[in-house]
């Protein structure tokens, strides 16, 4: 019996939105971390949706500023009729209401706010633990990677990155962008605490904002907001070398790339 692994990704947003940053600006989305996955994604020939697993989200204010929203990716987001901005303002899905079955790809995107909800966002995970047990591709960038220790790989009962390399968001990140006392006091666990505490090996760039990203069979994963377009390009990469369809006497063996 063929298992389908439709030409579609689904890329996770967090739903939350609360004041992080010492100047009392709040995080959500980081605008780019889901931007160039789906421009990327796109490119490629797939179908993107998008979800929360509350049906709602916000805007990671640091996102917004000069610093990383300058030059196309601006143009994108001053442009409210662009595909990308219908998607995730008029057809924003709620993860729950999601049919896995759909996707062979799932990226999740980031901002601070997903270390305050990815962990216990139950639907998300869900969707990455179904695209992965039929075969596809699971990714996460930046803060992202939290989402991951709770993906369940059925065959194993345990976490898909137990015993995995992995990267995302560095400690020293969190302290360039005087953030990591604020996680501290909220009781959130950074990116490495997250993932090494379910026995994958975490690997950081040499500095903190380099675009870096790994591949790891089926997984991969992405350090930050430079990252986010290179761990997307991999997934790609990673999904057009899955296998190819084998016909045996009429007959559709192994993995069916549509």
């Amino acid at each position: 019996m063929s298992t389908i692994i439709p030409r579609k990704a689904l890329i996770a947003i967090s739903s939350y939105h609360g004041v992080i940053y010492p100047d009392g600006t709040k995080t959500g989305l980081f605008f780019t971390e889901a931007l160039h996955p789906y421009e990327v994604f796109t490119a490629a020939g797939f179908d993107v949706d998008l979800a929360t697993e509350t049906g709602t989200y916000g805007l990671d204010d640091l996102s917004l500023t000069e610093q990383f929203l300058a030059g196309d990716d601006r143009v994108v987001f001053d442009n409210p009729k662009h595909p990308f901005n219908i998607k995730l303002n008029s057809q924003l899905k709620k993860a729950s209401e999601v049919n896995s079955e759909e996707y062979g790809v799932f990226f999740g995107s980031a901002g601070h706010a997903a270390l305050y909800d990815y962990p216990t966002a139950k639907h998300l995970q869900a969707s990455a633990a179904n695209v992965w047990v039929r075969g596809g591709i699971v990714a996460a960038v930046c803060h992202g990677p939290v989402i991951l220790p709770g993906v369940i790989d059925a065959e194993t009962g345990r976490s898909i990155i137990e015993g995995t390399t992995v990267t995302g968001f560095t400690i020293e990140g969190e302290v360039v962008l005087k953030v990591l006392d604020k996680l501290t006091a909220d009781h959130v666990a950074p990116v490495v605490e997250a993932v090494t505490k379910v026995g994958a090996d975490y690997s950081s760039p040499m500095h903190p904002f380099d675009d870096y990203s790994i591949t790891a069979g089926r997984l991969i994963t992405g350090a930050n907001p430079a990252s986010a377009r290179s761990t997307a390009e991999r997934v790609v990469i990673a999904f057009d070398g899955l296998a190819r369809a084998e016909t045996i006497d009429g007959q559709t063996k192994g993995i069916v790339r549509v």
